[in-house]
């Protein structure tokens, strides 16, 4: 009986493909505690405060803090409290929203190269926030129809995106790039054209929407996104579990319980208001939600349950820093942060498409 346990072969283990196995051992890499939940989220909140102390402290004009605190009517004041205070708030909130989007997509999708800009949804979203402004410009109305456009066009593009980038009813990577890329073009040649038949004025608000900036935001608007992207990605981290299975696949995720038509319609929901809220008050901000969460990932570990706050909070210091830079590289002028963020995310994007592209992209 020993003998001819022994000469029996064992049967083979069942074979994972490359990326699943990178899949696995990633979520799994490290065991998620609370500890290790608290030391990850309080070392990047310190980091943050830091940013944001930093980007209240500094910019094109130099104020004097103990007369902006204690004379309510000077100038320092009124460019602490009314200039840099809402500013930075309202880039911590676009950062955030725009890197727990990324993570979430990218999730969704099985693609470490997907994010708001690359899929043409920050497009779409810009397109439909310039309708409604040059809409309610004409025929008049309340600045309210614009982050409902936004959200409409980010959505109606998530779901053309997704149906168009899948082959044989299966999502394909490299497909789904393809079709980001030229929703793209079509966006900003349907922006192009709107730009082309508006007045000047109405064209240097296009011209914001386009390159991406956090010039005078009002406290009003930064809590109104603010609440839209904590509504967003509350929603998100309910399914924060189910993007770990869906990181493997379809069909896996199913075997496992995961009702995935469910699941997507829930996160393309989330994600097109996060960023229909994002892009109605700072345009098209992209690569955030490329480089954020590619590298918490890295870091971290593949486990949604802690990469989606984590890259929440890395987002909101990041899109803070790049304002900062944004503000103090041709000071007394200023950038657009959109551009910072783009040298920043343009040979970032290349290092991680010739990366995966040696390997099979998928997450």
């Amino acid at each position: 009986m020993d003998a001819r346990a022994k000469a029996s072969p064992m049967p083979p283990a069942p074979q994972r493909s490359a990326p699943e196995a990178r899949d696995v051992a990633a979520i799994g890499q490290a065991h998620l505690t609370r500890a290790r939940m608290a030391e990850v989220l309080g070392t990047l909140g310190v980091a943050l405060l830091a940013v944001c102390v930093l980007g209240v402290m500094f910019g094109s004009v130099r104020i004097d803090f103990l007369r902006a605190l204690t004379q309510p009517s000077s100038p320092d004041h009124a460019i602490l409290f009314a200039a840099r205070m809402p500013r930075v708030l309202m880039g911590a909130v676009v950062g955030a929203i725009l890197a727990a989007v990324g993570a979430a997509l990218q999730a969704l999708v099985r693609n470490p190269l997907a994010e708001g800009g690359t899929l043409g949804i920050s497009s779409g979203a810009a397109f439909g926030a310039i309708l409604a402004l040059v809409f309610a410009y004409r025929v008049g109305g309340g600045a309210g129809i614009v982050p409902l456009a936004g959200f409409a066009a980010a959505l109606l593009s998530t779901l053309a995106v997704y149906r168009l980038g899948q082959m044989h009813g299966r999502i394909e990577p490299f497909s789904l790039l393809l079709v980001g890329v030229i929703f793209n073009t079509f966006w900003s040649a349907l922006i192009l054209l709107i730009n082309s038949v508006v007045n000047l004025y109405q064209t240097r608000s296009i011209l914001f929407w386009l390159v991406g900036s956090l010039e005078a935001p009002t406290y009003r608007e930064v809590a109104a996104v603010g609440a839209l992207g904590a509504g967003g990605f509350v929603w998100l981290m309910w399914h924060a579990r189910d993007m770990n299975l869906l990181s493997l696949g379809d069909d896996p995720a199913r075997d496992l319980g995961v009702d995935v038509d469910a699941v997507r319609r829930a996160i393309f929901i989330a994600t097109s208001l996060m960023i229909g809220a994002a892009v109605s008050v700072s345009g098209m901000i992209g690569f955030v939600g490329l480089i954020v969460p590619h590298i918490l990932r890295l870091a971290f570990g593949a486990d949604h349950r802690l990469l989606m706050p984590a890259s929440f909070v890395a987002g909101a210091a990041f899109l803070v820093a790049a304002d900062l830079i944004a503000r103090l590289v041709i000071a007394p002028g200023e950038l657009p942060v959109g551009v910072i963020t783009a040298l920043c995310g343009g040979p970032f994007f290349i290092y991680l498409l010739r990366r995966e592209g040696h390997r099979g992209i998928a997450l």
